[in-house]
């Protein structure tokens, strides 16, 4: 079993791998997936969440092994870049890795602090009424091109991988989460646009976006709204179809 804690962490070592130990039996579900669970523990005095990856089968854990960071290693260097760049994220604690002797990928797990948090982007979609919307997705655009001038390309960045705390003033702190896809790369305006679209946005939304981020970019508004219109497009009758053709064969 391989261990990296981050160093505010050390001292708690034997505290976390009791934590993976007792992961099974203990602790309170959050999302039970095909693969992967996570679940919320108590690490001391603070209330962590513990993301479970299950042995990827052997392809993927020689490529793992050998070629490209595990998806527990790359959540936890992925949210210290974020956090080196000022950008929110639950701060990471840890992350292990159980290897068999011929050092071939198994289990895996990543620690990283909880955020109760107040919603996600998923309840403005959904909700045209949801209060303060067009002050929330003006500050989402904020955190999003903060993102981007990072040279984060966020492949996940949907509804549901962003965690929104309500402050005082209509002020809100955005939380990434489920970090381990990204690229580190500069983005043009067409990958800037292109990182939106899986927000399943309305024509308001798409509106309310490329207007402050052309604010932000000093970019034509409209430029900015056509390209990001088709993409959000373009994406939305690429699900429907894939939608259909499932339904067609599942007949």
């Amino acid at each position: 079993m391989r261990i990296t804690i981050h160093p505010k962490y050390k001292n708690q070592e034997e505290a976390i791998l009791q934590l993976v130990k007792s992961f099974f039996s203990e602790g309170d579900l959050i999302v039970k997936g095909s693969r992967n669970i996570i679940k919320s523990n108590n690490l001391g005095t603070e209330k962590v969440n513990i993301k479970f990856f299950q042995k990827p089968g052997i392809l993927k854990s020689i490529i793992y092994s050998f070629f490209r960071s595990t998806k527990a290693k790359r959540s936890f260097d992925y949210a210290n870049y974020l956090i080196d760049h000022n950008i929110l994220t639950p701060f990471p604690i840890a992350y292990i890795e159980e290897r068999n002797v011929l050092g071939l990928l198994g289990d895996s797990f990543y620690f990283c602090q909880q955020i109760n948090y107040d919603f996600t982007i998923r309840e403005l979609i959904h909700d045209p009424l949801f209060a303060n919307r067009k002050e929330i997705l003006e500050q989402f655009t904020e955190f999003t091109y903060k993102l981007h001038e990072a040279h984060v390309n966020f492949l996940d960045h949907s509804p549901g991988n962003t965690l929104i705390v309500k402050r005082e003033n209509m002020d809100y702190d955005f939380y990434l989460i489920d970090l381990n896809r990204m690229k580190f790369e500069p983005l043009s305006i067409e990958k800037r646009m292109d990182n939106f679209k899986k927000m399943w946005l309305s024509k308001l939304m798409v509106q309310i976006i490329s207007k402050k981020y052309a604010q932000l970019s000093h970019q034509s508004e409209e430029v900015l709204k056509a390209i990001l219109m088709d993409k959000s497009q373009n994406f939305k009758r690429k699900i429907a179809k894939k939608k259909f053709l499932k339904r067609k064969i599942g007949r």
